[in-house]
């Protein structure tokens, strides 16, 4: 079994039908089983992703930025070990995704045993720039603080902010989001996974969405009404209605996604009651 911490006092259970992956790399506790929502992937004991809903949340995460975005040609990953986003991105129309993790290993093991993401060959390829994806293992704090490349899309999916000391915490600050947005072409987004929507683990997401308003001009909110997961994007720029802006470009987005439809988009992009008003 493995035991996910949610909140303070509520845990969460896993039935562990078989491990696939057992380590410890350099930077986290990384787990690789089969579960009754198949193979899944967990790090420090946070489920990251299943092959049951994995979709459902990487197009909760990318398919709102793909809409907000001007153009889609450019595009920074941060962390998002599996790929998906990546090969989204692809499938939308842009010609060059600088992949950044700074876990060498675990993007290696997620494309060696996940069904989703990645397969090793075309990881291989993107390690050598050979494509549009091309992949690199290093710190994305360093990477944005001194690359001079610009985006049209930069993406952070990384594990929940951690209340204790954590290494990837320095990835959700407001410097960092400043940062980011620095790094945007005109038109362009900055997206970040901001944390769950529920009232009893909603500390990260109330504090991403005050640093993503003091940072940018237009903030648009994706809860996942069939997830339990929350994002963010903050164009430089004004924009009068991100939300009827997304669903205008719906039908002609080079990637069309499969959980996300012009209603889904109306009805998730209003943050929680609580959010709106910390």
């Amino acid at each position: 079994m493995i035991r996910e911490p949610l909140a303070a006092g509520l845990t969460r259970v896993w039935e562990v039908d078989e491990v696939v992956v057992d380590t410890q790399t350099k930077f986290q506790h990384l787990v690789i089983a089969r579960t009754a929502q198949g193979l899944s992937l967990f790090c420090d004991d946070d489920r990251q992703s299943t092959e049951f809903s994995q979709l459902t949340y990487h197009e909760a995460l990318m398919v709102p930025a793909l809409l907000l975005a001007d153009r889609v040609d450019r595009v920074l990953v941060i962390g998002s070990s599996e790929g998906v986003v990546c090969q989204m991105a692809v499938a939308a129309g842009a010609s060059v995704v600088d992949h950044i993790d700074i876990d060498e290993e675990a993007v290696k093991l997620c494309a060696e045993h996940l069904p989703y993401g990645y397969t090793p060959e075309e990881l291989a390829a993107a390690e050598q720039g050979d494509g549009p994806v091309r992949v690199q293992y290093i710190d994305g704090y360093e990477y944005i603080r001194t690359t001079s490349e610009r985006y049209d899309i930069v993406l952070v999916d990384l594990p929940d902010e951690r209340e204790e000391e954590a290494q990837h915490n320095r990835l959700y600050g407001e410097e960092f989001l400043a940062m980011c947005k620095a790094l945007l072409t005109p038109g362009g987004v900055v997206v970040s996974q901001a944390g769950c929507q529920t009232m009893w683990r909603n500390t990260t997401l109330k504090r991403m969405w005050q640093r993503f308003n003091d940072v940018f001009a237009t903030v648009a909110y994706y809860g996942s009404d069939e997830h339990e997961w929350a994002y963010l994007f903050g164009r430089a720029d004004e924009v009068a209605d991100p939300t009827a802006l997304m669903t205008e470009r719906l039908k002609e987005c080079g990637y069309q996604p499969e959980t996300i439809d012009d209603l889904a988009l109306l009805g998730n992009s209003i943050p929680p009651y609580q959010v709106r008003n910390a």
